[in-house]
């Protein structure tokens, strides 16, 4: 497949929107299928050093940074939503968009989950650019492009009970994912001096780890 970006229905309704609140429950849902956040939690916290401040961008409904927070790794969050009831208490809320964010200094590694396939290639190689100035540490998960994914979800979201907007939205995430070193090359983390690894999981995910080379 070609990679395709088209809008996602979310982003066009506010958060506590009746079909949002349907989508929130729908994304738990693809995030325990695919094991996003099972893998996002065993792997990252063995990149750290200690002391490291970790970024979360796209921070959502912020399930992931709690439990990362619980695992002991000082995470903030990213979001152009609200700070979510259950964000820990002692770590910072940034309600502010990704890509014109001026704090990412202060933070050596970066989280993100189903965040970067919304980007174009020129704004993620602007974010890349900025992200490589300080961070040590990139990790991703996000949906493998792949027409059998998109089918096997339109069979599955009926039985899921997944709703229009989730059912859509999956749908243009898949043709805007990604497959073998697209994301990191997009993002300029060039060899030598990032060591990246990317692969493809069966049940849909793109998973990548850059770490900076010393």
């Amino acid at each position: 497949m070609r990679r395709q970006l088209q809008p996602e229905l979310l982003d066009s309704l506010p958060p506590e929107h009746p079909d949002a609140l349907h989508n929130r429950r729908d994304l738990r849902l693809i995030n325990r299928l695919m094991g996003n956040h099972r893998w996002l939690v065993r792997t990252l916290p063995v990149l750290l050093a200690p002391g490291d401040a970790v970024l979360e961008i796209g921070a959502g409904t912020g399930e992931l940074g709690a439990r990362l927070a619980a695992r002991g790794v000082a995470i903030d969050g990213l979001d152009l939503w609200p700070r979510p009831a259950g964000w820990p208490v002692d770590r910072t809320w940034h309600n502010t968009d990704l890509l014109g964010f001026a704090g990412y200094a202060k933070y050596a590694a970066i989280v993100g989950n189903l965040i970067f396939h919304q980007f174009t290639a020129p704004e993620l190689s602007a974010l890349g650019r900025t992200l490589c100035r300080a961070a040590r540490v990139i990790i991703a998960c996000e949906p493998a492009r792949r027409r059998f994914s998109q089918i096997c979800f339109a069979g599955l979201a009926p039985l899921l009970g997944a709703n229009h907007v989730s059912r859509h939205d999956a749908h243009v995430s898949i043709a805007a994912g990604f497959c073998a070193y697209e994301l990191p090359q997009m993002l300029g983390l060039a060899s030598p001096a990032w060591d990246c690894h990317c692969r493809e999981t069966l049940r849909g995910g793109y998973q990548m780890i850059a770490v900076r080379r010393s």
